[in-house]
């Protein structure tokens, strides 16, 4: 009798060790990206100055090989590093749908044009 509650007791004590490992394997997995995604981990917005706003933010990506973290349609995504290396940074598409895409004459980052003229330019690091 007692060696059978000994050997249920051992069988709780390896369902919960069990669980506890699956439940830390969870919680360490749902820190990481998908291969090729990327999140935005940090916004700030600065409107002191007049008719002017300056927005700095700071993105997390798990980027495949051959590819970088930058911009496509205004949100952090990876991109083809070659497009960063030659700072054509148009060709990946980092303005929204309506709006047009130049770069700035230095090729330090680029301007998304609107159709009512309004301009949002960005600079890369």
């Amino acid at each position: 009798m007692q060696l059978i509650r000994v050997a249920w007791a051992l069988a709780g004590a390896a369902i919960c060790c069990f669980v506890i490992l699956l439940i830390h394997s969870r919680l360490l997995k749902e820190g990481q990206l998908a291969a090729g995604t990327c999140e935005i981990v940090m916004l700030n917005r600065d409107s002191s100055q007049p008719r002017r706003t300056i927005a700095r933010q700071t993105a997390r990506c798990a980027c495949k090989k051959g590819q970088i973290a930058g911009t496509t349609r205004a949100m952090p995504a990876c991109v083809d590093a070659r497009i960063v290396r030659t700072k054509q940074w148009c060709e990946m598409d980092p303005c929204l749908e309506d709006e047009g895409c130049d770069l700035l004459i230095n090729k330090s980052g680029w301007t998304c044009t609107q159709p009512g003229g309004r301009v949002k330019t960005t600079t890369a690091l």
